[in-house]
């Protein structure tokens, strides 16, 4: 290893302006000197342009880069075509680094070539100064293929920006830009498959940032997403990781099922759901089956 790799961080940001000045402080904050940073506009409508714009002029590290909305993997494949460095850290515009990331990640490398996974933490805008526990724990034990193929969204993902990559990796890998989600989780399998080791960094050196986000929304996308997925796995890993993998999904989906059915039949005998029948159909003879739900709300939460 050179005695000072250069790193190239990359930061894709669309119509995250606003949190853009706090990721990029992070990075000019960092002990460790030799990096570029690649800011990627991916068409974004609101204001990233004339922020980046601020950090070019005040730092020349910085390098702006604008492209037509493509989605986040476009976007970093687009910067991952004009680094120079050998290092390379991905970071979204909401998300931040604490300051030794880099120094950290270098030292621990050393002479090898090897991917270091830090811990993380998550914070929130209400108070920035308190760090929350991270919603998985890492270890070394799950940084390899079997547990990222298999384990992931189960028992853990990794937040991209934990990651700290030789440049090499990517000459015939890159982000998916057929998916809108799980493409992280595409690229971490990828990367698995290579005859790379894996460094635990076992700090918190990654924040990520916690947004309240609507559930029902993402509900209606989640088995596309996840279809999406499959079709894109299977031209990556081997017939059977790809036929055990679904079996695994198949057989949790299954359970999943088998226990909302237990719940409903449990939910069908109790008396709770007997008074609720009584009243709807009470409320219908009287013409007010409209209210019905609304007082079946109320009756559970007198029950409870």
């Amino acid at each position: 290893m050179k005695m000072n790799p250069k790193i190239s961080v990359i930061v894709p940001c669309y119509n995250q302006a606003r949190f853009l000045d706090e990721s990029l402080q992070s990075i000019q904050d960092q002990t460790y000197e030799n990096w570029e940073c690649i800011i990627v506009n991916d068409g974004s409508p609101d204001n990233t342009g004339e922020e980046a714009d601020k950090w070019v002029k005040k730092d020349n590290r910085f390098k702006y880069l604008y492209k037509e909305n493509g989605g986040l993997s476009s976007a970093r494949n687009a910067a991952l075509k004009v680094i120079t460095g050998d290092y390379i850290q991905f970071l979204d515009a909401d998300d931040i680094l604490v300051q030794t990331k880099f120094s950290d990640s270098v030292n621990l490398i050393q002479d090898k070539e090897a991917i270091v996974v830090s811990d993380f933490c998550l914070f929130d805008d209400s108070n920035k100064q308190e760090l929350l526990p991270p919603f998985c724990k890492l270890s070394q034990d799950l940084l390899n293929f079997e547990s990222i193929l298999y384990q992931w969204d189960l028992t853990f993902t990794i937040p991209i920006h934990c990651g700290f990559f030789p440049k090499s990796l990517f000459e015939n890998i890159g982000f998916n830009e057929n998916l809108k989600a799980k493409e992280d989780w595409l690229f971490w399998i990828q990367i698995a498959q290579k005859n790379i080791d894996f460094i635990f960094l076992n700090a918190p050196l990654a924040l990520y940032r916690k947004h309240a986000r609507s559930m029902s929304r993402d509900r209606k996308h989640m088995i596309l997403y996840q279809m999406l997925f499959y079709n894109e796995a299977e031209k990556v890993i081997s017939n059977s990781d790809f036929n055990k993998l679904l079996l695994k999904h198949l057989d949790i989906n299954y359970n999943k099922v088998n226990e909302l059915t237990i719940e409903i039949r449990n939910l069908k005998e109790s008396n709770t759901f007997k008074l609720f029948l009584f009243f709807k159909k009470l409320i219908k003879d009287m013409g007010l089956l409209n209210v019905s739900k609304k007082l079946f709300r109320v009756i559970l939460k007198f029950r409870k």
